[in-house]
């Protein structure tokens, strides 16, 4: 056997926490791909904080990964002030990094900007209010689970796991540059293994760069995705004879430089001829946009999303298991508010050049390859048209000249940096912050980082770091979607382009050279301890409830139809079926909101009898890959649900029941009343096999 590596002489504490952030599953539109039409009808996944906390002895640094679509700035103050509540300075804007697995089927509504409020309805307190809990009681976990223990690294490369969705972007960067690299996009995963001082793990993140959007703009169940789905395998083995999102094990899949990288292997199509799509604008002769969508590797979404979480799953079991490295040394962390729309870059010795105020491009409109636009707008537009424009300055407003002239060759759509009603449209002040934990450094990147813009990132702040003799061998790891959303961050190069990434560079032409330039700041400052010197920068604004607004309607009470009751089963179940049978029953059930609600609440489990005791156990709930539970809103307050058991080959013979639990409104006093209900279906019976 190979030797143990000598125990350090003061181990590190560490802490893992998970909690449940899924948050009301019907009508909430989901955020991801700006569709105000998908909305939230079910579960086909829950959605989980996961919170890992590192102390040195001296310094304490807090990781944590939520299943949502990114974290915003709201997102990100609110959770703040509930750690200061609890804890008072120990968990910090310094100290904690909050990072987004960036899944398009998590819940909106927790933004304070005029433009993502628009575009998942306003400020939804319901949603925002169980995801700062839950990453609260995530962390609050980890806390009390804080133990002596150690970390090892370890990384390998994944191949046929994702693709680059703007190959002729990433082409305009440098020959030279590009030579230096296998392929566009990063196929590196790194894992860090938490263990206690017996060996025994306790937790896992692992980075891998690839967009969670396996689960297209059709889906309308709450899901982690491809990372949420690895998270759940990991957990699975890990924590044997547990029910997903229970156990002590902690794993979690946070994303990374996946900015222009799709998991849909297969590649764009025209959904109407299956031939390839207009390789620069990604769109079809006929249908535009709209037809030009990559699939793949499976034939439907949720094969998709089992065969790319799978594979990252597999390897990433696989450097966990065989990692021998072990990360030693002290913590350090730096953070900054920059004000990003203002902000000078020294291009060389003679020449500067700057950042520029919010603004999108056409191209944004014209979306991607994983969920195109609407309209008539394409990828790679560097040119204005002018009927969408003098709508734009009918309505909004030109955008100014300094901003155009800021912005080439972007041709402005939305000139966001200069609308300010009812709020401003797009945040200025933006959070830059890097932590390390010994040779481990962790870059914090605002939004969602190009494939060469984060090899660009990592190679600036490892050569910073390694100015200092402190560090050697550092391995610099990109964390995606952290602190606040601020779109992409495309290179110079891919931003000449204008496709969708680079139209969504809201900082202009020298956004990413404002990042590292930043980035080498904190950096420098860790190598040289001088962290506590960096000027704090101007703080972020905290907008009241009063000056945010909501678009969604308010919910009407729940009804049944007439001689019927919530919870009755609709259509029953079958006296039998076998094993990798699908089970389809439904349930009345309130209109869903006042039920889903809270993330406290399961609403669907699946029984097994024994025989011996006459008593009924657990073996799936909604979180469960098997089940999914769909939510089917109703006219006039009346709605049911379809609940799906994908009996697993591992599924024992035996008999089953299928229970779903909700809520129903109604209004007592002029006062809205929710009241619990619970419906159960017939035993059935599952057999392994047919018999004739």
């Amino acid at each position: 056997p190979t030797p143990t590596p000598e125990v350090p002489a003061i181990p590190y504490l560490i802490g893992v926490g998970r909690a449940d952030i899924t948050g009301p599953v019907g009508d909430v539109p989901f955020m991801g791909y700006a569709n105000l039409d998908q909305t939230a009808g079910g579960i086909h996944m829950r959605l989980y904080s996961r919170a890992f906390i590192v102390d040195d002895g001296s310094k304490r640094v807090l990781f944590v990964s939520a299943d949502i679509g990114m974290v915003s700035q709201r997102l990100r103050l609110e959770v703040l002030r509930g750690l200061q509540a609890k804890y008072g300075d120990l968990y910090r804007q310094d100290n904690v990094v909050l990072s987004g697995t960036h899944t398009h089927s998590g819940l909106g509504g927790y933004f304070q900007y005029t433009l993502f409020m628009i575009t998942s309805k306003g400020y939804i307190k319901s949603s925002i209010q169980i995801i700062v809990q839950g990453i609260v009681k995530s962390i609050e976990r980890a806390h009390e689970n804080l133990r002596p223990g150690r970390i090892f690294i370890n990384k390998g490369e994944l191949e046929e796991s994702n693709l680059n969705r703007s190959p002729h972007s990433y082409m305009n960067n440098p020959e030279e540059e590009r030579k230096r690299y296998n392929g566009n996009t990063d196929k590196q995963v790194v894992v860090l293994k938490f263990t206690d001082m017996d060996g025994d793990g306790i937790g896992m993140i692992s980075w891998f760069a690839v967009h969670p959007v396996s689960m297209n703009s059709s889906n309308h169940m709450v899901s982690g995705d491809n990372l949420g789905y690895a998270s759940y395998l990991f957990e699975q083995d890990k924590n044997i004879g547990s029910l997903p999102g229970r156990g002590p094990f902690v794993a979690t899949f946070a994303s990374s430089n996946l900015g222009d990288v799709s998991p849909n292997t297969r590649g764009p199509h025209c959904l109407n001829t299956g031939e390839s799509c207009d390789y620069l604008n990604s769109s079809c002769p006929i249908g535009g946009t709209k037809m030009c969508v990559a699939f793949g590797p499976g034939n439907n979404m949720f094969e998709s999303t089992r065969i790319i979480g799978e594979n990252i799953f597999k390897k990433s079991k696989e450097l966990y298991s065989s990692t021998k490295q072990e990360v030693r040394g002290p913590i350090h962390f730096a953070h900054q508010w920059l004000n990003m729309s203002d902000i000078t870059i020294q291009i060389n010795s003679t020449h500067t050049a700057k950042t520029c105020k919010p603004a999108l491009g056409h191209s944004f409109a014209g979306g991607t390859i994983d969920g195109g636009g609407a309209l008539n707008f394409t990828q790679g537009a560097v040119e204005g048209d002018p009927f969408w424009d003098g709508i734009r300055d009918a309505i909004l407003g030109p955008p100014s000249n300094e901003t155009q002239d800021c912005h080439r060759p972007k041709p402005i759509l939305f000139s966001t940096g200069e609308m300010n009603w009812p709020l401003p449209w797009h945040p200025v002040i933006v959070d830059v912050q890097l932590i390390t934990i010994g040779s481990v450094a962790i870059v914090a990147i605002p939004g969602e980082v190009t494939t060469m813009s984060g090899r660009r990132i990592r190679e600036a702040v490892k050569k910073e770091l390694e100015s200092s003799h402190a560090f050697a061998n550092t391995e610099v790891v990109i964390a995606g979607l952290c602190n606040i959303y601020t779109h992409y961050i495309t290179t110079y190069e891919e931003y000449q382009i204008q496709r969708y990434e680079a139209a969504s560079t809201i900082y202009g032409p020298h956004t990413l050279s404002a990042y590292i330039q930043s980035y080498r700041g904190l950096a420098r400052a860790i190598a040289e301890g001088t962290e506590a010197e960096l000027p704090k920068g101007p703080e972020p604004p905290f907008f009241t409830d009063s000056q945010l607004f909501s678009l969604l309607p308010l919910n009407p009470v729940d009804k049944t139809p007439d001689n019927s009751s919530f919870g009755e089963v609709l259509e029953q179940v079958d006296p039998v079926y076998t094993v990798v049978s699908i089970h389809v029953f439904h349930f009345i059930i309130g209109r869903g909101i006042g039920g889903c609600n809270t993330h406290k609440l399961t609403f669907v489990t699946v029984e097994k009898l024994h025989n011996s005791t006459q008593t009924w156990s657990v073996v799936h709930t909604d979180a469960s890959w098997e089940t999914r539970f769909h939510w089917i809103k109703g006219t006039s307050g009346l709605s049911n649900a379809t609940v799906e058991w994908h009996i697993p080959q591992s599924a024992q013979s035996g008999f089953y029941r299928i229970r779903h639990f909700g809520h129903y409104k109604e209004f007592r006093n002029l006062k809205p009343v929710f009241t619990a209900y619970e419906g159960v279906s017939d035993v059935f019976k599952v057999n392994k096999r047919i018999y004739y």
